[in-house]
Parts: structure tokens; C-alpha cells; sequence
């Protein structure tokens, strides 16, 4: 994918409008239509805070411990909905990819927009819920899109990756949605990383150097409450800090340079 070809006015035209009918046939025939891209992360994170907050009593030394689960419940969707999104868009754009030659990447680049824009309407909610429990705004906030970009160009990779994949196995999708079952569990999302502190420590720097906990950590303690523990700060060694950023970057080429090589064979086998 040369920088021109990439830029060029035609394929940014072509991402606009697939975002745009991606966003509005997501949520055709609905009654609520968009209310819906606010009321799926509500409606978990209700549940989980029931179960968890009110029974369980997780989260009890965490401050805003409400506020802390929404934000978590809301990356995580964002991160789910974006590989989802992102792996089946070749699939789903068969009938486009067989009829009109233009850059593969566009399709699932497009795929996972949609999932970002979601995002961001989720997030201003996330906001305002801070805001009205206490939440004090402050300099750190500024660092949030940095942890949002990371989570979304690792999410990118993926969707590349097992995008191209998924083209010629179909089962990919399947496979990803029980990845994804594990991962809700494996990632601090429902409990804080302090409650596997006391039990483990060696398990929580382990469960840090996870690229997704280490962004939706950051992204806790730097909107909502520093008590949130980071990689930077639970881990000491430099080159284990960065080892989550290293990751996505090298998965994130890697998969584009896969996706490229296999992109010239998707309209024979969609």
C-alpha cells in the first residue's frame, strides 16, 4: 500500500461512504435505531455492576468503582465490536469486492470506523457519568486518545489478520467469538487487577503485559482514578513496559503486509 495510493481522494471518498452505510444498515429496522449504540454497553454494564459491584462486592477499594466498570465495559465492547466487525467485512462486502476493483483495506478499515464512532458516543457518556459521581477533570485526560489509539490500531491488526483469513476459512469467526470469551475473563474488566495482585503478582504483571489491559488500565487511571494500577507503574523493567506497544505495532504490520499479499485473491474465493 504505497503512501499516494493510500491518500488519495478517491479512496478516502470510498471509506466516507462505506462508514457512512455501515453505520446506518447496522442498526436498519430497529426500533430504538441508534439509541442502540448507547444502550448495549448500558444494559452490560448494568448487569455486570449488579452482580459484581452489589453481590460479589468487587470493587470496593476502588474510588468510583461504577464509573471505573463502565469505562471498562465500554473499551471493551469497542475492542470486541471492532475485531468482529473488522474480521467479516471482506465476507460481508463479497457482492462489492467481485464487482469494482479498489484498495481491499478500504472494506475493513471502514468496518471498524463504525465501531469507533460508537465508541466515542459511548465515551461521552463515560464522561458525563464521571463527571456527575465526583470524577475531577485533569491534565491526564489529554492522554486518553493515545491509549484509544493504541486499542483501536491493535483491534486494526487483528481484523486484518484474521480478515484475510477469514475469506477462505470461515470458521475464523467462530474461533475469534470464544477468543473473545476467554479474553473478557483474562483482561481486568469485571474485577480490579489489585484483587489478583494480592493473590499473584507475577499473574498481574503477566495480565499487564496484555496489550488490551495494559490501554483500558491507562485509559481507567488516567480519566478516572490514578488508584487504577498501569503497566508503567506495576512493572519496573523499561523493555517489559513497552513490550504491549511493541506488539501491536509489529502485529499491526505484519497483518498489512499479509492482508496485501492475500487481497489479490478475495474476489476468487468471497
Amino acid at each position: 500500500m504505497s503512501i499516494p495510493r493510500v491518500l488519495n481522494k478517491k479512496n478516502r471518498i470510498l471509506l466516507k461512504e462505506l462508514t457512512k452505510t455501515d453505520f446506518k444498515l447496522r442498526y436498519q429496522g430497529s426500533v430504538l435505531g441508534y439509541m442502540w449504540a448507547l444502550l448495549r454497553p448500558l444494559m452490560m454494564f448494568a448487569i455486570l455492576y449488579v452482580v459484581f459491584s452489589k453481590i460479589l462486592r468487587f470493587g470496593d477499594e476502588i474510588p468510583y468503582y461504577p464509573v471505573y466498570l463502565l469505562c471498562g465495559t465500554t473499551m471493551w465492547s469497542f475492542f470486541t465490536e471492532c475485531t468482529s466487525q473488522g474480521i467479516q467485512a471482506m465476507v460481508s462486502r463479497g457482492d462489492l469486492i467481485r464487482k469494482i476493483s479498489f484498495p481491499k483495506y478500504i472494506v475493513v478499515v471502514s468496518s471498524t470506523l463504525t465501531a469507533v464512532i460508537n465508541m466515542l458516543i459511548n465515551l461521552f457518556v463515560v464522561i458525563i457519568f464521571a463527571l456527575i459521581s465526583g470524577v475531577t477533570p485533569s491534565l491526564t485526560w489529554l492522554l486518553v486518545p493515545l491509549s484509544l489509539l493504541e486499542l483501536y490500531l491493535l483491534s486494526l491488526g487483528i481484523a486484518f489478520l484474521l480478515g484475510a483469513i477469514n475469506v477462505k476459512y470461515r470458521d475464523i469467526t467462530s474461533i475469534w467469538d470464544v477468543c473473545i470469551q476467554a479474553l473478557f475473563y483474562a483482561v481486568p474488566i469485571i474485577y480490579p487487577i489489585s484483587m489478583v495482585m494480592n493473590a499473584s503478582p507475577l499473574a498481574a504483571k503477566v495480565i499487564l503485559l496484555n496489550p488490551i489491559a495494559q490501554a483500558i488500565q491507562d485509559i481507567r487511571h488516567n480519566l478516572i482514578t490514578p488508584v487504577s494500577a498501569t503497566t508503567w507503574e506495576t512493572i519496573g523493567c523499561f523493555w517489559l513496559q513497552i513490550l504491549p506497544i511493541v506488539l501491536i505495532v509489529v502485529l499491526l504490520i505484519l497483518a498489512a503486509l499479509y492482508f496485501r499479499k492475500k487481497s489479490k485473491f478475495f474476489a476468487e474465493e468471497i
